[in-house]
């Protein structure tokens, strides 16, 4: 298992510039957003397909994705607002109006009459829902990915909290065992990459999610959006784990043929922690599978 032991200064610089490389071969597009802009990365060409982050984070959280998906689909994932290099999103900040912002983005990157993939991840999928119902029947199919948004019954988390004062170490050992309690299913699995990205993420984000993740806003807003819906969970994800059954049948109630699936060996970050099973499934998802 990685140790607790904070990155050397060079040993930073080399996991930013595996970021570096792979932002590189992305092209950069900037919309409105608030007083400032609302960044945009786009790789490869073909259907569009939408990835949104989880809250207090960035397009990273797709970082072991986006290349391989990039093959077979034009991969468009945002800084959400407040998020990475976005800038701060007006008053209010509900989820209906971040998703408008978003909307007007996506008009603008890919501009109709495409048809829109569009997955979101933890709180992106909250706003997910907002963004599908928005934009009707331009969104093709939208998979949430451990989603936020569906209430309760949920698991009670506690985070530990990177104070001022603390030494590079200590921040670092927080990260970690962040990502432990919250993200993987598998502590092993938690590499000096993840922790690199989790402290950038949560130092940067200026976006309280917690006001509209830890709500019903999904459950409510489902039942606008046209396109085909599927659900992925990892077995071990630490935010619903006991009650991914459940979270199923609240789907299944709102549209009975709901695609739902459980990812195993994976924790609430599904999509870095088995990028390659959960990639297949969301291929099939937007093929028409299920």
């Amino acid at each position: 298992m990685p140790s607790d032991q904070a990155s050397s200064p060079s040993e930073t610089t080399a996991l930013a510039d595996i970021v570096a490389q792979i932002e590189r071969l992305s092209r950069r597009i900037e919309t409105p957003c608030g007083d400032g802009q609302m960044v945009w990365r786009v790789w490869g060409a073909g259907k569009p397909l939408v990835l949104l982050h989880g809250g207090y984070g960035s397009w990273t959280h797709w970082l072991r994705n986006v290349q391989s998906l990039s093959a077979d689909y034009m991969v468009i994932v945002p800084d959400l607002p407040g998020c990475g290099d976005s800038a701060t999103p007006p008053e209010p900040k509900t989820a209906e109006a971040l998703a408008a912002i978003l909307v007007q983005g996506l008009n603008q990157v890919a501009p109709p009459p495409a048809r829109i993939a569009l997955a979101g991840f933890s709180f992106g999928s909250a706003l997910g829902g907002h963004v599908a119902a928005q934009m009707g029947d331009r969104i093709d199919c939208f998979l949430t990915i451990g989603a936020a948004g569906l209430g309760q019954p949920r698991p009670s988390l506690t985070l530990a909290r990177v104070e001022p004062g603390m030494t590079p170490t200590q921040i670092a050992g927080i990260q970690r065992q962040n990502l432990v309690t919250l993200m993987f299913g598998d502590a092993g699995r938690v590499d000096d990459l993840a922790v690199f990205l989790q402290n950038e993420n949560t130092r940067r984000s200026r976006l309280d999610s917690r006001p509209i993740a830890f709500t019903e806003t999904l459950i409510e807003v489902l039942p606008k959006v046209t396109a085909r819906l599927g659900a992925i969970w990892g077995e071990k994800d630490s935010t619903c784990a006991p009650y991914i059954e459940q979270k199923f049948g609240v789907l299944r109630t709102i549209r009975p043929a709901t695609y739902c699936d459980i990812v195993p060996d994976a924790g609430h970050w599904v999509q870095w922690e088995q990028a390659a099973p959960f990639e297949a499934r969301l291929r099939k998802f937007i093929e028409g599978g299920s």
